[in-house]
């Protein structure tokens, strides 16, 4: 069994996708034997280059300057040189019988063509399902991080039940993050009242138009929101925040600045209307951050009864009453949504797999 990780997600800002491959890596690394026989491409320029007990690394002459060519032409390259099967986690592969084994985290552009507008956001989108299609039809072995994701796969792509398991999400990276309470300094509004929190990229998906109107309808609620825009995915709704007193904008935050402000607001809110996983409420739920979650996609089936739920598409709830629901089983659902259970799981399925 010679398996090769495609490292592009080393070149890319560590948002979910990003992070899971990083944190499940890494993990991974530490259950390998002397039987295992796994290592990582990594590109010339990547954003950060692991060190690895087990997993060996290789380290390409060439620069990643578009991901569609890493993955068609140099990973897919490195793969027939080393006689390897690949393992890729960021929702693309290269073309056909050299596709391996990989990830779909969700089929998100498939599902909601409608919020790529922009030139480029067209073309991520086209790239988008093209890779989804060349995964569903040409890879070894399919990974999905919930059953939401898994069934829309399914049935879009007509994917049999045996191509295609379950490796979920985890939190554990936000024991290692420090408080950083800059931020209040930054926005000291956030020490002179109760304020609801809500982070993510600014997309569409996220949901910013049911803040928007929520504020809106209760001035004396306050909101902060963080998050950079990602290109042509950024809602109108943003301009509409801009305008309101009681939300405040704080732009890219860092993870302390993440973690201090979960443990100081009344609760998160995750409004998102579409998620393959969705990773922010666990990290809240770990601080000990009360959660108010979109009843969505596949978010009650990763939360169950341990946070509260709103619906996506109405803002007619007391978000003040809600919080009067007292969650149950947090520790449960933290306890079942682990990094070191993703690794374990995924490295038993390759070894089935590929065996």
């Amino acid at each position: 069994m010679k398996i090769l990780i495609n490292g592009n997600f080393l070149n890319r800002n560590l948002t979910g996708i990003e992070r899971f491959a990083w944190e499940t890596c890494r993990r991974m690394d530490a259950l390998l034997t002397k039987e295992d026989d796994f290592s990582i491409l990594i590109a010339a320029n990547a954003k950060t280059f692991p060190e690895f007990k087990n997993i060996k690394i290789i380290i390409s002459p060439y620069s990643i300057k578009s991901f569609p060519k890493w993955d068609m032409g140099i990973f897919k390259k490195a793969c027939k040189k080393l006689k390897a099967t690949g393992l890729n986690f960021s929702n693309t592969a290269p073309k056909g019988k050299f596709c391996g084994l990989s990830f779909i985290h969700d089929i998100y552009a498939a599902d909601h063509p409608e919020d790529f507008t922009s030139l480029k956001d067209t073309l991520i989108k086209l790239y988008s399902c093209f890779s989804y299609r060349n995964i569903a039809r040409n890879a070894r072995h399919i990974f999905t991080v919930s059953e939401f994701s898994k069934k829309r796969i399914m049935e879009r792509y007509g994917v049999s039940e045996d191509r295609i398991s379950v490796i979920p999400n985890g939190w554990e990276h936000f024991n290692t993050v420090s408080e950083d309470d800059g931020i209040f300094e930054r926005f000291p509004v956030l020490l002179e009242r109760d304020f609801y929190f809500t982070l993510g990229s600014l997309s569409r998906r996220k949901n910013l138009a049911w803040i928007a109107r929520y504020a809106e309808k209760h001035p004396e609620e306050h909101f902060a929101i963080s998050g950079k825009a990602i290109s042509g995915l950024v809602p109108p709704e943003l301009e509409a925040l801009k305008n309101l007193n009681n939300v405040t904008l704080l732009g890219y935050v860092s993870d302390g600045e993440v973690k201090a402000l979960m443990k100081k607001c009344r609760a998160f809110v995750f409004p998102s209307y579409y998620e393959g996983f969705g990773i922010p409420p666990l990290e809240a739920l770990s601080t000990g951050c009360r959660a108010i979650v979109s009843d969505a996609a596949c978010l009650k089936e990763i939360y169950s009864d341990s946070v509260n739920y709103i619906n996506p598409d109405s803002t007619d709830v007391n978000l003040g009453e809600l919080l009067k629901q007292e969650p149950k089983g947090v520790q449960e659902v933290l306890k079942k949504f682990t990094y070191d259970r993703a690794a374990s799981l995924l490295l038993d399925k390759i070894r089935t797999v590929c065996s």
